[in-house]
């Protein structure tokens, strides 16, 4: 009788799903939760990122001054101005290509270096690490003010101490020398990431599996060989994350330019972040600094995309 019942029951459930349905578990259900939990990010995510970054796009097809209501419709003409009629752009495009490059390169390597020495059971490491790190939580214009100071062709830090060695024919007017102004305010730039390359690094080496390094070194393997086919191999995602993050930080320079030099002396550390800054915000031609902007954009989606998808495809063939 009670089996009876219950299959009764069960096919009324059955045939009437709302006679089931309970609000208290549809309010616990992981999906309801996940959306609970993403949505506010979410809607923060699309009100301050994707809805600028769209309409940066509409507006980059558009004529407006950022004052008056109206924007006109211009096509293609902002982008055919700033290919054909914009020599600043060109020379803005060859900075960040230089900047970038050197961004890539110069601060990892320097990064990875400290976080293997700072990875060894040295006394104080754990004060070093913090010294290293330091420069990274600053502000940039803070570390601009102060590079620019030691910059100072008269009373900076470096032409001082150069002065005091004997090397006065060293001695250069460091920001306002065009041959030399854009390395100038790299180095600032240098000095205020390494640390968060190597932070990176740090984690990536503390992660490594130390049963394999041991068991490379019983079968006889140097230092130079754990590192070369154990230690390095493992650290494939953090050089990853390390690159990507160095280039996607590169390609949007801006602060410590615009702090440093303002794009001078002569345009010669312009870059296309701070040009498309200038033609909007100085020069009031939204139209043609959205353009610029799209311009970074594409290149660094032309950059990234590619070298991810190569990175999954080989982590995905050697796992």
């Amino acid at each position: 009788m009670a089996d009876q019942v219950y299959q009764v029951v069960s096919a009324r459930t059955a045939s009437d799903p709302a006679e089931g349905f309970s609000w208290r578990g549809a309010w616990h259900a992981p999906l309801t939760q996940a959306w609970l939990l993403l949505g506010p990010a979410m809607l923060i995510y699309a009100v301050f990122a994707l809805y600028p970054m769209v309409d940066t796009f509409v507006l980059s097809f558009q004529t407006w001054n950022g004052l008056t209501p109206h924007r006109g419709f211009a096509g293609l003409d902002n982008y055919a101005f700033i290919f054909n009629d914009d020599p600043v752009f060109w020379l803005a495009l060859r900075n960040t290509v230089i900047w970038t490059f050197l961004a890539v390169s110069i601060p990892p390597l320097i990064g990875f270096g400290l976080a293997l020495a700072v990875n060894q059971q040295i006394p104080g490491r754990n004060a070093m690490r913090a010294i290293f790190y330091l420069p990274v939580i600053l502000a940039p214009i803070a570390v601009a003010t102060m590079w620019k100071w030691m910059y100072d062709p008269f009373f900076g830090l470096f032409n001082q101490l150069l002065t005091s060695a004997g090397l006065q024919g060293l001695i250069k007017d460091w920001l306002g020398d065009r041959q030399v102004a854009l390395y100038s305010v790299f180095g600032a730039y240098v000095w205020q990431h390494v640390g968060f390359s190597m932070v990176l690094f740090l984690a990536g080496l503390q992660g490594v599996n130390q049963t394999l390094v041991e068991a490379a070194r019983i079968d006889g393997a140097n230092r130079y060989q754990v590192f070369q086919h154990v230690t390095l191999p493992a650290m494939s995602t953090s050089i990853t994350i390390v690159l990507v993050l160095s280039l996607i930080q590169s390609l949007k320079a801006f602060d410590i330019v615009y702090g440093m030099t303002l794009g001078g002396p002569a345009q010669s550390t312009q870059m296309l972040a701070l040009w498309a800054f200038t033609q909007s915000m100085q020069i009031h031609d939204f139209g043609r600094g959205s353009a610029v902007a799209v311009v970074l954009l594409l290149i660094t989606l032309a950059i990234v995309v590619p070298y991810m998808l190569w990175r999954m495809k080989r982590e995905e063939g050697q796992g």
